[in-house]
């Protein structure tokens, strides 16, 4: 049998008496509760609205703290300055855990690691490598001095958040200058260490930061009571998971492959529509792509040079040379496209199949489509000029008569007299008439 509560006893109390039922306020839950933010992927602007929705739920609901779970191989600079701004900003305690085992938070990871007002690893897992690449990926033409210049400024960023949180600030400084990475052990036994603590998991976690005193950035100390607290997971939403794998650099590098091969095909096809159609779609979710991921562009103009080429090869007697050379443009264009997302990049067991596959689809297709544009009409009015037949009644300059040719009776002219029965050939035709010549043997009725 069911408990009666007291509210319940209230309420068919008040039913049986006819009187109108009074609302009886349950006791609030008053356990702790924290939000649990999980992100795995590069670090984007979809990543920085993500975690700085979390941040956002955290201090609205009153949490106790949030904790963000991180796998990342790194990302955009300014995406990550986004999201350590929110951090610090936050009223929630901000803790970043790098977990599981055999994770990593490398290059912006790290820098968002060292913000948080805890930072903690699990066993296995490292950080660190945080070696800013120029927004033009290594094959950009920057100078050493605005290298310099951007190493400088990063390394500052660094050192700036290690100190306001009492971390390391040398070890973090050659993390970006160096590329220096640490171990969970490294980066806990160093002095001042990188992170606070090592954790298994995110129960763990919680039970070591329980009675915990943090200084937040803006000076104040702050307790933590994470006992028994009650975890709110957070979930990307569809849209953010959807727009996240886009902006993946290998799906990138796929659409705009797909788009281009799609493009082509409807212009080799003109109305064919399901190519042009799929085509034009994702081109548009790769030229979104590039808006999150900023492109190397001597890479992308060599991509569609070479495309160009493949084109031209054939159209124009080059020997291979053209279709040699758009490959390897493509080949070129699409190593260099994305080399600027940090330990991220297209890889060679993707580029080289589908820029082979890209450039013998085009030409095999514009082969076909030369072929079918030379070849002689056989259908309509222009197939019937060269066809064969027999004329049905006499036929001159100034008598037309009456033809068969495929079967079918044509009005017909003609510059010399034929008799009846004659073999005739087509050479032209004016409207519903057709202008013949002599031509034996006749074609069979």
């Amino acid at each position: 049998m069911g408990r009666i509560t007291a509210g319940t006893a209230l309420l068919a109390a008040s039913l049986l008496e006819g009187s109108e039922p009074q609302v009886v306020g349950t006791t609030p839950d008053v356990s702790p509760r924290g939000v649990v933010a999980e992100y795995d992927g590069i670090i984007h602007p979809i990543a920085a609205e993500f975690v700085e929705e979390a941040i956002t739920r955290a201090d609205s609901s009153g949490a106790t703290v949030v904790v963000l779970v991180l796998r990342t191989p790194g990302g955009l600079l300014e995406s990550t300055r986004t999201i350590v701004s929110r951090m610090l900003a936050a009223r929630t305690p901000v803790v970043v855990w790098v977990g599981p085992s055999g994770a990593r938070a490398a290059s912006a990871g790290f820098i968002i690691a060292l913000a948080a007002d805890v930072a903690a690893m699990a066993p296995g897992t490292h950080i660190g490598a945080a070696h800013p690449v120029s927004a033009g990926g290594e094959s950009s033409p920057i100078t050493e001095t605005v290298a310099k210049k951007i190493t400088s400024d990063v390394a500052a960023y660094a050192r700036t958040l290690a100190e306001a949180r009492g971390r390391n600030a040398a070890l973090a400084a050659e993390a970006v200058t160096d590329s220096r990475a640490f171990t969970d052990r490294e980066a806990r036994a160093a002095s001042p260490p990188l992170v606070e603590f090592t954790a298994a998991s995110v129960d763990d976690l919680l039970r070591q930061l329980d009675g915990r005193t943090i200084k937040r950035f803006d000076g104040r100390a702050m307790t933590l009571h994470t006992k028994g607290v009650v975890a709110e997971r957070v979930e990307m939403t569809r849209r953010q998971r959807f727009l996240s794998a886009i902006a993946h650099p290998q799906i990138a590098f796929l659409l705009l492959t797909l788009g281009m091969l799609g493009l082509t095909v409807e212009m080799w096809h003109p109305g064919a529509i399901v190519p042009g159609v799929a085509g034009g779609l994702c081109l548009l979710l790769a030229f979104f792509a590039f808006q999150v991921l900023p492109v190397n562009t001597i890479g992308l103009l060599l991509i569609v040079f070479g495309l160009a080429l493949l084109v031209l090869e054939l159209k124009v007697p080059s020997f291979g040379a053209l279709g040699v050379g758009g490959t390897i443009s493509l080949l070129v264009g699409s190593v260099m496209l994305t080399t600027e997302v940090p330990g991220v990049r297209v890889g060679y067991g993707v580029i080289v199949p589908t820029v082979l596959a890209l450039a013998a689809i085009v030409l095999f297709l514009g082969r076909l489509a030369l072929v079918a544009q030379r070849s002689k009409p056989v259908t309509g009015v222009e197939g019937l000029v060269g066809e064969r037949g027999s004329t049905l009644t006499v036929v001159d300059a100034g008598r037309p008569g009456q033809v068969r040719v495929h079967g079918e009776i044509w009005r017909a002219t003609s510059a010399v007299p034929l008799a009846a029965g004659r073999g005739v050939r087509v050479t032209a035709v004016e409207g519903l008439t057709v202008l013949v010549e002599p031509s034996d043997p006749p074609a069979p009725k």
